[in-house]
């Protein structure tokens, strides 16, 4: 099927103007450095599990900060108050 969809994409390569050409050879070096970045993140993550040197690897979870509410404060700031209580 891959093999398929290549040889679709080889064919309409012929019908692309030079511009349209050099806009897909900057989507296509892209791609290959983020595949290759990705592929390189995997051995490393393989190499160290192998080794032993970790048990795990754990992704990053990324939570949306917006959800967070502000809350606004009179007076001088938090981060004084807090120091002088300190003292």
């Amino acid at each position: 099927m891959a093999q398929a969809i290549l040889q679709n994409i080889i064919d309409q390569l012929q019908e692309l103007e030079t511009e349209e050409l050099h806009q897909l050879n900057q989507v296509i070096e892209q791609h290959i450095t983020v595949k290759m970045q990705t592929e390189s993140e995997n051995a490393f993550e393989q190499a160290l599990l192998e080794s032993g040197l970790v048990k795990e690897i754990k992704k990053p979870t990324y939570r949306n900060v917006t959800t967070e509410q502000l809350i606004k404060v009179d007076g001088k700031p938090l981060s004084e108050t807090i120091i002088e209580e300190r003292r």
